[in-house]
């Protein structure tokens, strides 16, 4: 078999769905079994779950940025950019390259794991005024736009100029918005020590949602924990409560309650790629409808898995239950999705996908946190000792973990630093300038570029 007639195995996304499939790949076809190709705009994987303590400056950014190149058996050739659509019938993938050229993918598997994008609503002034939490740009622009605010209320003079930039709201109750308040919250009370001229009473962060509960999916009783521990440290948590509209220099909340405030950080969900709308394939509240061997139906090769897909959650036993879109569920996605791919590439059954969910983690900053492993209910140390564990154990590569240890132990030993990169300093960025969600092809425009002609192998 020579490299003309290999398949073609295309991974369009490098996050946990993706980057676990390709290697399984790689550990699992010989060489000349076939090509792998993975679609992405950077040659790395992001350790999600993490991002919060980029933002507040306990773990630096490359140490949850997991090269992609480290590993002795890669031989996946990287394409540097972003999918925008996918022909289906002629089986090819439109991709934008980080250079902004536009050029067309041909495969013959797909494995669709673009991830999801932060969900946001019809607000006025959200997108033009509102920061997100999704990418490790964001969380490194957030961390120097909060240290500025002290430096800038420092020196000013104007009791209302100081007291609107003290002010910090987080929209979101989930894992995402409580973990970054309560990092970034833990950030800001140490940093005004150094800040002789600020009253420390000024300082003030608000943790909003919509939702009557905070995180309900670790139960009434560590909710209520996690709730209690925030207020505890003066973060004012409302819930039933959400953003009516936002302005640069004050946010009004649903409740009437206007906030003077030049931070509005946006969490509050997230949805699936705008990818999958350019198939013109069913869907599930926006994810792709698969089946348990996440397969695409009527479509030979194409499968779908992590947060883009609604994969059917045979552990719980319920019809119609679909996996929630977490890393837990998307690293065993894409190992067993490189299985059915493999199996599909050597004429073998596909397997179905089936895993019970391992439990919840929350880390809080310090030695506050709540985490439910396997329904066990833990608080305060044992609960960090677990979900540190846990991060740390499911870091891909040992490199990752030794920087990861290694910025825990110096933060615990010699506390927080408030150091602005300053890199961004001149360039105002929010939710609409990191996620490039209007780059995007519509399925009439993908048909275009592509072409009715059957692309042929190169």
């Amino acid at each position: 078999m020579n490299t003309v007639t290999r398949p073609r195995i295309l991974v369009v996304g490098a996050g946990f769905a993706g980057v676990d499939c390709v290697r399984r790949l790689e550990r699992k076809l010989a060489p000349e079994e076939a090509d792998v190709t993975l679609v992405t705009p950077f040659a790395y994987q992001l350790y999600l779950p993490l991002l919060p303590q980029v933002a507040s400056g306990v773990l630096t950014p490359q140490s949850i940025a997991l090269s992609l190149r480290r590993s002795k058996k890669y031989r996946t050739r990287i394409l540097p950019g972003g999918a925008i659509g996918v022909d289906l019938k002629s089986k090819v993938c439109v991709v934008r390259t980080i250079t902004d050229k536009i050029v067309n993918e041909p495969y013959d598997y797909i494995v669709l794991a673009p991830g999801s994008v932060t969900r946001t609503f019809d607000i006025p002034g959200l997108t033009d005024h509102a920061f997100g939490m999704k990418t490790l740009a964001e969380a490194a622009y957030i961390r120097d736009h909060v240290i500025s605010q002290l430096d800038l209320a420092d020196a000013s003079d104007d009791p209302a100029e100081r007291a609107a930039r003290l002010q910090f709201v987080v929209v979101g109750g989930g894992y995402a918005g409580t973990e970054t308040a309560a990092c970034l919250q833990r950030l800001t009370h140490a940093a005004v020590r150094r800040y002789p001229r600020l009253d420390p009473g000024l300082i003030k962060w608000h943790l909003i949602d919509i939702a009557p509960k905070l995180m309900p999916e670790l139960g009434d009783k560590l909710g209520r924990s996690a709730q209690e521990i925030l207020r505890r440290r003066g973060i004012d948590v409302s819930l039933g409560v959400s953003i009516d509209k936002a302005a640069a220099e004050e946010v009004t909340f649903t409740d009437g309650r206007v906030v003077p405030t030049h931070t509005l950080i946006w969490t509050a969900g997230v949805v699936a790629s705008p990818l999958i709308a350019t198939l013109g394939a069913e869907t599930v509240k926006g994810r792709l409808a698969v089946t348990a061997e996440m397969c695409l139906p009527g479509h030979d090769g194409v499968f779908a898995l992590g947060d883009s897909a609604a994969v059917p959650d045979l552990a719980k036993g319920q019809e119609g239950a679909v996996c929630p879109p977490t890393a837990q569920h998307a690293m065993r996605q894409g190992r067993k999705v490189a299985d059915n791919v493999i199996a599909a590439l050597r004429g073998q059954p596909l397997r179905p996908y089936e895993h019970k969910d391992l439990g919840l983690v929350v880390d809080l900053g310090g030695k506050d946190a709540v985490s439910k492993p396997l329904g066990v209910e833990l608080r305060g140390l044992p609960a960090q000792a677990v979900a540190r564990g846990y991060h740390w154990s499911a870091l891909r590569t040992n490199v990752a973990k030794a920087r990861v240890m290694t910025n825990w132990l110096l933060n615990a030993v010699a506390g927080d630093d408030f150091v602005r990169t300053g890199f961004q300093a001149r360039k105002p960025a929010r939710l609409k300038d990191f996620e490039f969600t209007d780059s995007y092809l519509t399925p009439e425009q993908v048909r275009e570029q592509v072409g009715d002609r059957s692309l042929g192998r190169p």
